[in-house]
């Protein structure tokens, strides 16, 4: 269990982090989300015991992060992947962690075969690919077994295989009892592999819920309702209401908010009006984060303005 309570972290005048309190709990992945510049790398490192906050406390199995005996086998983290030594075989730097740690030199063996790198495990880590180096660190954080686990962007760099591979180690791994804590922008793969979020904007709290109270807080479900064309009038005005609003979608059916398919259905029918089409439009999570971090958004993109007629044009 991660216990993050009232942090703060501030690098001089700036503040990256400002009072936080969550709890990460075991048995579920919790996905971490916020736009760049929130806070998040900063929030792991304090969680990882690489910085110390400010204030506040953090708690990662019931101690803090650097009181452990034995820490390998409560934490367990990826935060960049490309920090090995460059001339070091993926066999041994993983050999040297568990040398370091107590840990079993067979245990190096199972994690090689289990990230699928057998093939390349006497080859300098400083050749490896991006996905190679995500499969290289996830194995170091997973080499004590630990009853914690925090990763920071863990499908970066990884194939098709290497993607559904990580999907089934975070729902095994939460399915183990672990507390799985994972960071990443990929909207689809929080999606679809976790079931609680965090969600924080410069800094702060936004969010801790789970990932279908989310979506749903930001944009709750619509009706999508299509019928005859020669209908379409009289069934918007049949449903519109104080509650329900009705709008047209750009391939001609109706989408409606405030009541649900089933009572769009049941007031079509008494209508007489014959439905085509009729189906529950969730929003989804992209859609939801970027509607409730839009004004947490520290680093925005603007369009690139018209650069007029060129030279030729004006002749």
């Amino acid at each position: 269990m991660i216990e993050i309570n009232a942090l703060t972290k501030r690098y001089g005048a700036t503040t990256a982090v400002s009072d936080l309190t969550f709890t990460v709990r075991p048995g579920v992945v919790t996905g971490f989300l916020g736009p760049n510049g929130a806070g998040k790398t900063t929030t792991m490192r304090m969680i990882l015991g690489l910085d110390e906050p400010t204030s506040g406390s953090v708690k990662v199995n019931g101690r803090r992060p650097r009181s452990h005996a034995a820490p390998l086998a409560e934490l367990g983290g990826m935060l960049d992947p490309r920090a090995v030594h460059p001339a070091r075989s993926a066999y041994h730097h993983l050999l040297a962690l568990a040398q370091t740690s107590g840990i079993r030199r067979s245990r190096v063996d199972e994690l090689i075969d289990a990230v699928g790198l057998r093939e390349v495990a006497g080859r300098g880590a400083g050749k490896f690919s991006l996905g190679m180096s995500q499969r290289l660190g996830i194995a170091a954080a997973l080499l004590g077994d630990p009853a914690t686990v925090v990763l920071d962007e863990p499908v970066n760099g990884l194939d098709v295989e290497g993607i559904r591979w990580i999907r089934g180690l975070l729902a095994d791994l939460a399915a183990r009892g672990k507390t799985v804590f994972v960071s990443s922008h990929l909207m689809s793969e929080i999606a679809q592999t976790a079931t609680h979020l965090i969600v924080i904007g410069r800094g702060r709290l936004i969010a801790d819920t789970s990932v279908a109270e989310f979506i749903a807080a930001a944009a709750p479900a619509a009706a999508r309702v299509r019928v005859r064309s020669s209908d379409q009038d009289a069934l918007a005005r049949l449903l519109r209401s104080p509650e329900v609003t009705v709008e047209a979608a750009d391939d001609g059916a109706l989408l409606v908010s405030g009541l649900p398919a089933g009572g769009v259905g049941a007031a079509a029918g008494a209508a007489g009006i014959t439905v085509l089409e009729l189906a529950t439009e969730q929003a989804s999570l992209e859609d939801a984060f970027v509607d409730l971090t839009q004004d947490a958004v520290e680093f925005r993109a603007t369009p690139r303005p018209h650069a007029g007629p060129s030279l030729e044009e004006t002749k």
